[in-house]
């Protein structure tokens, strides 16, 4: 992606295109656990915003190192924070930037993921972790709380119960548990997580662009809207796709029995 990044100066970030269609974006800060600091999520959410605009990018794949996705925030910043400075601070829009990107969008998880790292999961379309991985919200000992939708998608992901457990204990999910959960989608061997994100990725990226997006769109509707808006909603972009060509290409193909190549128009 050197064509979008040229110049850019990323420190916290590795961005690689591995896969045909698929981007990845390594976090890179392993001297602090990958630990996510207002230049990280800037990092991230301008990198997304590039692939969002460019067609050759369908889909892109999160991942942290060895043994840890992100370990949480950057402490150092967040111990100089008081409550005006908080309210001032630019994260929200970076976080809201990321939430923003339009294509499908994968964490592999190998490691920890805790505090802004499991909400970096959370904000995620498709979790794969392995037997390695360790998702939780531990901000209850250090004195505050989730401020980054780690409370309102958790409870969203796993429901009341364990999300209550989890944020007031502070004590994270293993693999296992984050899948029996639903909070990952796939638990793989650990070193396989990533193999396997780019796996799924590449699968998704023949699929055609628009749709692709359209049901991202439509999914998140079933838990931002009511049942009634999301139908309505969901039915509106269904007859937005009818006119599409790759609508036309995807059936044609199905009937020739043939692979469809789809362009994103």
């Amino acid at each position: 992606m050197a064509w979008a990044l040229h110049g850019t100066g990323l420190q916290d970030i590795v961005v690689t295109q591995p896969v045909e269609r698929v981007l990845q974006i390594a976090l890179h800060r392993p001297a602090v656990r990958n630990a996510l600091r207002t230049a990280t999520l800037h990092e991230l959410a301008m990198v997304l915003e590039a692939a969002d605009r460019e067609s050759e990018i369908r889909v892109v794949v999160i991942a942290g190192g060895p043994g840890v996705f992100a370990a949480g925030a950057d402490l150092q910043e967040l111990a100089a924070l008081d409550s005006e400075a908080a309210l001032a601070d630019p994260r929200p829009a970076h976080w809201k930037a990321i939430y923003g990107f339009s294509k499908p969008l994968l964490a592999a998880v190998d490691g920890h993921a805790l505090g802004a790292g499991c909400e970096l999961a959370l904000l995620t379309d498709i979790v794969i972790a392995s037997e390695a991985a360790r998702f939780g919200q531990p901000e209850i000992n250090l004195g505050f709380i989730p401020g980054a939708g780690g409370i309102q998608r958790l409870i969203r992901a796993v429901g009341k119960p364990l999300a209550m457990k989890m944020v007031l204990t502070g004590e994270p999910l293993n693999g296992a548990a984050a899948l029996a959960a639903g909070l990952a989608a796939e638990l793989t061997p650990p070193g396989e997580c990533l193999p396997r994100a780019l796996q799924i990725a590449a699968m998704i990226a023949c699929k055609a662009p628009l749709a692709l997006q359209a049901a991202k769109k439509t999914m998140r509707l079933a838990y931002e809207t009511g049942l009634e808006q999301g139908l309505r909603e969901e039915r509106a972009i269904f007859c937005s796709l009818m006119d599409s060509q790759d609508k036309k290409e995807g059936i044609a193909a199905f009937l020739e029995k043939r692979p469809a190549v789809f362009v994103g128009r």
